[in-house]
């Protein structure tokens, strides 16, 4: 009895069994096998889509572990599976073209084992992950999906907005490295975690932004433009919600001087600065010195500029 689409399309493909399924399908020379192949090598690309945007979020919360991190992992294999069975048309395209490819290879050889060894391909390319890396990069298209470093396995600058928020503010980032000698990566690390990497900059009333990306609030000594926000503190390691005076600059630059001088000038950052060379040490030295109060902060600030900042 011959394997239907249903049947390939309900199992995964995502270990050395459903991969041998697949290829085994793939010997009936059926067009169902062949699509069967292709919608699994989709769940496969989304998959790593999916993997691509966690690894671009912070995972170290308070709730966050290794358990929770296996258990998003199989989720997502799950979802993959669910939307691939929907379709994005990846395996449409393919199995178009695979089609062709068997048809002329049959009017090549004089035989019906174009589905069989187009099949077998599709399966293979997707157990390759190089291959499976290239193919995803092809169809994402330019600037979706960056290069793996295959020395470290880490990728960096791999999400548009990642790449858009370090080349927008790189050169604001280095005037104030100059004149502070804080590396311009440590900087735009704590404006990507403060910030949410832009994405959630606080706003004047009238909505325009405050070009404040470190969350730098208007104590007693502040004379500039002030802008109030809800905010969020940690209280006895308890999150709490309230509404805070940040300050607010007429532009970026003005943002990253002030915050240079914040810590250049500032007593409590003395330490900070003369043990600013690593990453982890600029963080936890921040935390410590009363920076921010989640908890975390080092943790996420270290991860942040070690995993996602180029330079």
């Amino acid at each position: 009895m011959g394997i239907s689409q249903t049947d390939l399309s309900s199992k995964l493909a995502f270990d050395a069994k459903g991969v041998s399924d697949l290829k085994s399908a793939a010997k009936q020379n059926s067009p169902d096998a062949l699509k069967g192949a292709a919608t699994q090598f989709e769940a496969m690309f989304i998959n790593m889509m999916m993997k691509s945007m966690r690894d671009a979020t912070p995972q170290d919360g308070m709730m966050d572990s290794q358990e929770t991190r296996t258990f998003t992992s199989m989720l997502d294999q799950q979802l993959s599976q669910k939307l691939a069975k929907r379709g994005i048309g990846l395996a449409d395209m393919m199995v178009k073209q695979l089609s062709t490819t068997q048809q002329a290879q049959a009017l090549a050889i004089g035989e019906g084992s174009g589905a069989a060894s187009a099949a077998a391909s599709v399966t293979s390319a997707a157990s390759n992950a190089t291959a499976g890396v290239q193919i995803a990069r092809t169809m994402a298209g330019p600037g979706q999906l960056e290069p793996v470093n295959a020395s470290s396995g880490t990728s960096h600058s791999k999400v548009p907005h990642i790449r858009d928020f370090q080349n927008k503010l790189q050169s604001e980032a280095e005037e104030a490295s100059r004149a502070t000698g804080i590396p311009a990566k440590f900087m735009l690390g704590q404006a990507a975690l403060e910030s949410g990497w832009g994405r959630r900059e606080i706003k004047n009333a009238d909505g325009s932004p405050s070009h404040n990306l470190f969350g730098i609030k208007a104590g007693k000594g502040w004379t500039g433009k002030t802008v109030s926000a809800y905010t969020t503190e940690y209280i006895n390691g308890r999150p709490q919600t309230r509404v805070e005076k940040f300050r607010a600059y007429d532009s970026y630059a003005d943002a990253f001087k002030d915050y240079g001088n914040l810590l250049a000038k500032n007593p409590r950052y003395e330490k900070v600065l003369a043990h600013g060379g690593d990453a982890a040490t600029f963080a936890h030295g921040l935390q410590k010195a009363g920076y921010a109060t989640d908890p975390f902060y080092a943790t996420k600030l270290t991860r942040i500029i070690q995993k996602h900042l180029v330079g």
